[in-house]
């Protein structure tokens, strides 16, 4: 991926944001986003004076994306990515996935844009009673609208591609983690401790095992994927072992050099964390592994890693 016309649909954020800093040596990179986030820009600000790098403030459900042309790539990141809160308004996950998704499409089949990186992910599957569960697992039941819209997006880009030849590359994620992450269950624990280091909440009742995956590899995979598909394909990105919450927990504490803090589970629903997610996720990596990937984290040293790199931005 050099030498190319790339734009990010939500740069400013946590995964978009590593993106940019992957690409943007090597690349024309232009970032749209509408900021809205309790970080802004900050992720970003330090490519301002970049020759390479252009931001767009908008919201892609109004933004005209007809005012882009010479795009060669397009890598999809923009979504309402708060899964635990979407019971309370689905419609949100509704306009701002699968809406926005459809413009980006339409941009693509009008100014023949012809690849595009969609960060999709595992909630697709819903409760799977395979796992590993693999890509070509089925019926997709997902128990949130984020999943359900996820899965709509991912039958829009394939009957697109079907219909115009777009390359769309579609990356089932595992639990992403790492550094300029901004929600999640490392960064809620992190900031319920600066609050009181004496006790932690933990949603659910810690047993929630999921498989989890260091940004760095995430988006290094992206790319090292992609370059590798010949046609439109789906494939899971995440790490051939889980970590609990428990787990994760038991990291932060170490992490943040405390003794005898008090874990408080909340119970759930069936041990759950909220209505809507998904209690195990194991994501069978095989396909990922044949392509030749091989990551530098495992899940359990993806979270430890990402414990250090949360701690350090959140005190700064």
């Amino acid at each position: 991926m050099e030498n190319k016309n790339i734009l990010i649909t939500g740069g400013a954020g946590f995964i978009g944001s590593n993106m940019v800093e992957k690409l943007i040596d090597n690349n024309n990179v232009t970032v749209i986003d509408n900021l809205n986030n309790h970080v802004g820009d900050r992720f970003i600000k330090k490519f301002y004076n970049n020759r390479n790098f252009n931001f767009i403030n908008a919201d892609l459900l109004y933004y005209d994306l007809n005012k882009l042309d010479n795009v060669d790539v397009i890598i999809h990141f923009s979504a309402n990515s708060d899964v635990r809160y979407g019971s309370e308004d689905p419609e949100k996950d509704f306009k701002n996935n699968v809406m926005v998704t459809q413009n980006i499409l339409e941009h693509m089949r009008k100014k023949d844009v012809k690849e595009i990186l969609f960060a999709s992910s595992s909630t697709v599957y819903g409760e799977a009673k395979i796992m590993p569960t693999p890509e070509n697992y089925g019926p997709y039941m997902p128990i949130s609208s984020y999943g359900a819209s996820k899965m709509a997006n991912e039958g829009f880009i394939t009957a697109y591609s079907h219909y115009y030849g777009i390359k769309g590359s579609i990356f089932r994620f595992a639990n992403i983690v790492g550094k300029n992450s901004t929600h999640g269950v490392i960064y809620d624990f992190i900031n319920k401790l600066l609050k009181n280091n004496r006790e932690l909440e933990i949603l659910g009742d810690g047993t929630q095992k999921k498989s989890y995956m260091h940004v760095s590899d995430c988006v290094d995979s992206m790319i090292f994927i992609h370059e590798r598909f010949k046609k439109t394909d789906i494939i899971n990105l995440g790490n051939d072992n889980t970590t609990s919450v428990k787990t994760i927990a038991d990291y932060v504490v170490n992490g943040m050099n405390l003794k005898n803090v008090k874990y408080n589970f909340t119970g759930g629903i069936d041990g759950r964390g909220w209505k809507g997610d998904v209690k195990i996720t194991y994501l069978a990596i095989d396909k990922l592994k044949k392509l030749g990937w091989k990551s530098k984290y495992t899940s359990d040293q993806s979270v430890e890693v990402a414990v250090k790199e949360t701690i350090e931005q959140l005190k700064n």
